[in-house]
């Protein structure tokens, strides 16, 4: 075989089901929602479903396969977002995935004096600014409450002030559908109107059912309002195996699974073809301290399993990864980040979210977090690349150039090629000489400094005054 002229491409990839259990886990799926059903009620949304042919008792709906099949059809199997300026950035489909950090923590770590506050308005404003000067998050979330609002508009200043620092794809949630109302019209007034958002939303809501197959009114009111408008849709549970899901993993993964699929069932009964997230957090009960666990193994394992399920379904992902049950920066927080990145971008996690402010099981943010989070993204990006094969990067010429016992330092094939290295801005490399020189500054140390020189370094683009003054109009109106 001859030596290509054109470039051969492997992507890594990583599977944990089979193709069989596949299957069985939709087997699996479709059994729990004929047999066992969901807990609904919503009237609007139980009468949608029983006129569409699922199986009504009081409180309890019983949803045919072919209903799922069909809305698992209807929806679309692929979807782009788009950021404040009309560019299509995000590109969900196959086995794409992209990087973001999370929502709703109620803790901050203040990357300069270490200590542990609660998180309000205005590190909504430093973390939003943090995530928008990180290029390998490619996307954001309402990263943490405002605990200084008035807890009626709180989730929609959190909001305000993330689309007002962060100019990336912004995954939301909220209380109720007034909420989203108006989230919705701070979206189309950044984005310049509703054609425009349609063409690549600059939103999607985030939304759960209540894990063992429960859905609460509120969140039936959302789904029916985004269906409606085509807000992009995250239906997303939260099972835990031993505590509100079985303690088996399979188990775990169809009920999370189910509970998904039976909001899209909703979702696309309300308008076919309007776009859906599929997912679930599917992780453990810690048994030693009852904790929800982020940083579990299994959290991964399972995330990978139904990443491959969406894969099936050629339905969009929201997945997990990036987070920590540590409280602070240190091994354990690295260790886990390292293996929950590495997989969801091995397997195609799609939307992959928690990467960078999860912390102490999703109650903590820390700037230093979203750093070492966002490097060793960073450097899983450059391991995804895989390594592309072409006459360039085969070297015949040069290995038989510098021949036996020469070396390559001054060859222009060196130049020309070594910047597709990672080099750190965080971790080091020099010898401990060199590194004594440079001040001995532990892990933590280099951390914290380039956390506060990232902080202070990027600027948001700025909003023009008008729209200012649109988003203070909107703000004084809310109630």
């Amino acid at each position: 075989m001859g030596i290509t002229t054109e470039e051969i491409y492997f992507k890594p990839s990583l599977r944990v089901i089979n193709d069989a259990q596949i299957s069985q886990i939709h087997a699996a799926t479709l059994e729990v929602l004929e047999r066992t059903g969901i807990k609904m009620t919503h009237p609007e949304g139980l009468e949608i479903l029983e006129e569409a042919g699922a199986k009504v008792t009081g409180n309890r709906v019983r949803i045919p396969s072919w209903m799922v099949e069909d809305a698992i059809a209807s929806a679309p199997h692929r979807m782009v977002l788009g950021n404040q300026k009309g560019e299509r950035t995000v590109f969900l489909e196959k086995d794409n995935s992209y990087f973001g950090p999370s929502l709703d923590c109620i803790d901050y770590m203040d990357p300069k004096t270490h200590e542990r506050v609660r998180f309000t308005s205005e590190h909504v404003k430093a973390t939003a600014a943090l995530c928008d000067g990180l290029d390998r998050f490619d996307w954001c979330m309402i990263i943490g409450m405002a605990d200084d609002k008035p807890p009626d508009i709180a989730d929609r200043v959190v909001v305000r002030n993330t689309l007002q620092y962060c100019e990336k794809p912004l995954v939301f949630c909220c209380k109720d559908t007034n909420s989203v109302k108006d989230i919705y019209e701070m979206g189309l007034l950044l984005c310049g109107g509703k054609e425009n958002f349609d063409k690549a939303p600059c939103l999607v809501h985030y939304s759960e059912p209540i894990s063992p197959l429960l859905y609460y009114d509120p969140a039936v009111d959302k789904i029916i309002f985004c269906s409606e408008k085509s807000i992009p849709l995250i239906n997303f549970p939260a099972p835990q195996a031993c505590g509100s899901a079985p303690a088996t993993f399979a188990g775990t993964i169809v009920q999370g699974s189910a509970e998904s699929l039976s909001g899209l069932v909703l979702h696309q009964l309300v308008n076919p073809g309007a776009p859906f997230i599929y997912g679930a957090f599917t992780t453990i009960m810690d048994m030693k301290t009852t904790i929800f666990s982020y940083g579990a193994t299994e959290l991964s394992l399972m995330t990978g399993a139904m990443a491959q399920m969406a894969q099936h379904y050629k339905l969009p992902f929201f997945g997990t990864a990036g987070a920590t049950d540590s409280k602070f920066c240190d091994a354990q927080a690295g260790a886990e980040v390292a293996l929950q990145c590495l997989t969801s971008a091995a397997v195609g996690s799609g939307l992959v979210h928690d990467c960078s402010s999860w912390m102490d099981h999703g109650s903590l943010v820390s700037p230093e977090f979203m750093v070492l989070t966002h490097d060793i993204v960073d450097s899983i990006h450059h391991f995804m690349k895989g390594i592309p094969i072409t006459k360039e990067t085969l070297a015949l010429d040069v290995i038989d150039k510098v021949g036996p016992g020469g070396h390559y330092l001054t060859e222009k094939h060196t130049m020309d090629n070594f910047r597709q290295i990672k080099y750190s801005e965080l971790f080091d490399r020099s010898i401990y000489a060199k590194w004594e020189e440079a001040g001995s500054k532990k892990f933590e140390e280099r951390l914290q400094a380039l956390t506060l020189k990232k902080m202070a370094e990027h600027q948001p683009r700025p909003l023009s005054k008008e729209i200012i003054k649109e988003l203070d109009r909107m703000q004084a109106s809310w109630k």
